[in-house]
């Protein structure tokens, strides 16, 4: 029973990051590109700690891996496409569907590419821009949509698209103690402050205020293991 418990842990954090990628999609379908991106937001941090979480409790298997892929496709892919969506190319009708439709496409392919080589891959440097980052600086991009030169938003969205796809050499941080995607996040977590600084957080999802705590404290304690590791080499 508790190899059972043990062996879901990492995929739980796999399945709510899916479970935050479908809340933002229906957060974006009434307008609420906040609460949106924070879900997406909420689903990157999960998605830096299952795998560390896996690891820690040296229970990874091919079914995380997969399960990891799939909700990844939903939460960076499907979500920041549907927030850019409403933000800018539903103006375009169903021309403007087509075109969001191309970020999860690119961005599946980008994974199916990156697991059939992911053992052959460096630890160094990834092949092509991560869905994952793709995906959060989309949505960073549409949260702030109307404080920039219109322009801006869809020509990064075909940027991050091509780069997915393309085979330039993107540094990895799988060696860095700290959780994945950390400028993002950071602003992200920037944002965040600011509006509870203004005195809007009556608009964010309750859970932030959990999500945020737990994921400083797993920031703290890689931190506190990394030092150990090294103390004890």
């Amino acid at each position: 029973m508790i190899h059972i418990i043990k062996n879901s842990i990492p995929n739980l954090f796999t399945l709510f990051n899916l479970f935050f990628g479908f809340l933002s999609v229906m957060y974006s379908a009434v307008g609420d590109y906040k609460n949106a991106a924070i879900l997406i937001l909420i689903g990157m941090m999960l998605d830096s700690m299952d795998g560390r979480v896996a690891r820690m409790l040296q229970v990874q298997s091919d079914l995380g891996k997969e399960l990891d892929s799939l909700a990844d496709i939903v939460t960076f892919g499907v979500a920041p496409a549907m927030m850019a969506y409403y933000a800018y190319f539903s103006a375009f009708g169903v021309f403007g569907m087509a075109i969001a439709g191309l970020f999860p496409l690119f961005g599946a392919y980008r994974l199916a590419r990156f697991n059939i080589n992911a053992v052959k891959s460096s630890l160094k440097y990834f092949s092509g821009v991560p869905i994952t980052a793709g995906g959060g600086i989309l949505t960073f991009l549409t949260l702030f949509h109307g404080k920039m030169p219109s322009i801006i938003l869809p020509i990064a969205f075909f940027v991050i698209c091509i780069l997915m796809v393309s085979t330039i050499k993107i540094p990895s941080l799988k060696e860095v103690p700290l959780p994945k995607y950390g400028i993002i996040i950071t602003l992200f977590l920037g944002y965040a402050i600011y509006i509870v600084f203004k005195r809007e957080q009556h608009r964010f999802p309750y859970f932030i205020y959990v999500a945020i705590p737990l994921y400083i404290l797993f920031i703290g304690y890689q931190l506190v293991r990394s030092k150990r590791k090294s103390s004890v080499k």
